[in-house]
């Protein structure tokens, strides 16, 4: 079993301040092996009837617990999941409870309540850049390639089985049991024209001609896929200049190997690491406590910055992400400095080490490593 550290700690600092802790993420990234890790902490899968009746008289369960901790694995599978939730957090305060889902609280209409002030939210992404000595790979190449869902990137050889076995399993267990979409065909066609598109800019016109799908049927489906983790949406950053886009967003697939597999890559060339990169970047600023706000910066003359962050006063960070250090251009960050003059300027680069800052055509530039960037808090000010 890998001891994943950071999450481990994550829900240790949530429950210092709630009792209660949502811990969210896609189908096989590993939030039932994750939530075993705690200790003195009774597991309970509500998949199960046996589970289901025990958790019929909510009270009477919470008093009968011997052990300091819950987790409640699956617990949308419950008629009434939030009642049981509201329930341990008012009454049973001192019960530190963990509920996992493959998708956001809000996603199922089974909770009526949001439980608002009661719980903290994470988000478990696909094994981070910073996990991978834990799970004994040595080889970057081979999870940009293979994803980070843990089947795919420990087996033995490449499968690309998994990744559509995967998608027929997130429709039916997820979609389906949410949502009742009932395009089956035109859902899963949404999902792999994004993950082809993955890391460009969004056109729900676009997307509803590639899938045969009403524009508005488009954007409903888009909210299921934010919901359940399985697309991000990146939206523009401005401050009003009149050749700034203020409206596209883009879009990036929810792993790697599923970009890969979706391109039909069976190997990758340095320029398709360059994109699985920046994808690998984003989870990882997604995926940090501190739940930076990431956006993304173009201009009508197509100049771009892959992400930029709001801090206070007025102050961006800017984020370059690049395969190789030496492809850094620097044209694209004057010119947004010249538009946004505060805030720091970072490039993550796969093959940076050591992070140093050093002077680019005027502008202090730091170069770092993607481990590195939690050194950097760049986006705290």
């Amino acid at each position: 079993m890998v001891l994943r550290s950071y999450w481990l700690d994550r829900i240790e600092a949530c429950w210092k301040k709630v009792s209660l802790v949502w811990l969210s993420g896609v189908r096989r990234v590993g939030k039932t092996t994750l939530a075993a890790e705690l200790a003195d902490a009774e597991f309970l899968n509500c998949d199960l009837p046996s589970s289901q009746r025990l958790l019929e008289d909510p009270e009477a369960f919470y008093r009968s617990l011997s052990k300091p901790r819950l987790i409640l694995d699956e617990v949308h599978q419950l008629a009434d999941p939030s009642r049981l939730l509201k329930i341990g957090a008012d009454v049973f305060p001192k019960i530190k409870i963990l509920a996992t889902g493959s998708s956001t609280l809000a996603a199922t209409q089974k909770f009526r309540d949001s439980l608002a002030g009661r719980k903290r939210n994470i988000h478990l992404v696909p094994v981070r850049h910073d996990e991978l000595p834990a799970f004994g790979i040595r080889n970057l190449r081979r999870r940009l390639h293979r994803g980070g869902l843990p089947p795919a990137l420990l087996g033995e050889d490449y499968d690309p089985g998994f990744y559509s076995e995967w998608l027929d399993s997130y429709y039916a267990r997820d979609v389906q049991e949410l949502f009742r979409v009932e395009k089956r065909g035109g859902f899963l066609k949404l999902v792999e024209s994004i993950l082809r598109l993955s890391g460009g800019q969004m056109e729900a016109t676009t997307l509803s001609n590639l899938c045969g799908l009403s524009r508005p049927t488009v954007l409903t489906y888009l909210d299921v896929l934010e919901l359940t983790h399985v697309a991000a949406i990146i939206r523009p950053y401005s401050k009003g200049g009149k050749r700034e886009l203020v409206r596209q967003p883009k879009i990036y697939g929810f792993d790697t190997g599923f970009v890969a597999f979706a391109r039909g890559w069976a190997d990758l060339r340095p320029e398709d690491c360059g994109l699985l990169w920046e994808h690998l970047v984003l989870e990882r600023l997604l995926s940090d406590p501190g739940e930076p706000e990431v956006m993304y910066w173009r201009d009508k003359d197509q100049h771009e910055l892959d992400f930029v962050i709001p801090g206070g006063r007025g102050a961006v960070d800017a984020i370059e992400c690049k395969w190789d250090a030496a492809r850094f251009d620097p044209k694209n960050l004057k010119i947004f400095r010249s538009l946004h003059p505060n805030g720091k300027n970072l490039v993550i680069a796969a093959n940076v080490t050591q992070p140093h800052t050093r002077d680019v055509c005027g502008l202090a530039v730091t170069f770092s490593g993607l481990d590195a960037v939690a050194l950097t808090n760049s986006w705290e000010g």
